[in-house]
């Protein structure tokens, strides 16, 4: 059984329109949001043993802010600039490249890839989560997926089972 949880990374900040995409900042609502989502994590013990993670500074902020907050012991980390802004192809590919067996994988990226991939991998799961699945995937969003194989190459569309969708939003911050 592997889990992956995928996650946009959290609100980020529009202050400086001369700063390219790839290097803006989280918002301090999204700084704000990193410790709701790791007390999720924590109290549904889901500990990634590998992230992978866009080069982004949003992204990488917002793993740094999570890891920090899950505390130890930290998962494996790749940084992988063909993360950024990446389609469902590409994410699924690299997972397959970096996660081999890894029991439980966290993927932090964008939109609107990352919600397609979500679209195309879930199989079945609670309604009303599928239903608010469908309808967005906003920032520091979280869907958590389960799949009934033993490597992530063996990952096949609509073969996951959403255990859990959550915002930070819809956790409380």
């Amino acid at each position: 059984m592997l889990t992956l949880s995928l996650l946009r990374h959290a609100k980020s900040s529009w202050s400086d329109p001369e700063l390219d995409d790839h290097e803006r900042p989280l918002a301090k609502r999204g700084v704000k949001a990193i410790p709701v989502l790791a007390k999720f994590m924590r109290q549904e013990k889901l500990r990634p043993t590998l992230a992978l993670c866009s080069d982004a500074m949003r992204t990488r902020a917002t793993l740094a802010l999570l890891m920090t907050e899950l505390g130890p012991p930290a998962a494996r980390v790749i940084f992988d600039d063909a993360l950024y802004l990446a389609a469902p192809e590409t994410i699924k590919a690299r997972m397959a490249e970096h996660a081999g067996t890894e029991p439980h994988l966290l993927v932090v990226g964008h939109n609107p890839g990352l919600h397609a991939l979500a679209l195309e991998l879930v199989g079945e799961g609670d309604r009303k989560m599928l239903a608010l699945l469908a309808r967005e995937f906003p920032t520091g969003a979280l869907a958590i997926f389960s799949f009934d194989v033993a490597s992530w190459k063996d990952v096949t569309s609509a073969g996951g089972h959403l255990e859990h969708f959550v915002t930070p939003r819809r956790l409380g911050e």
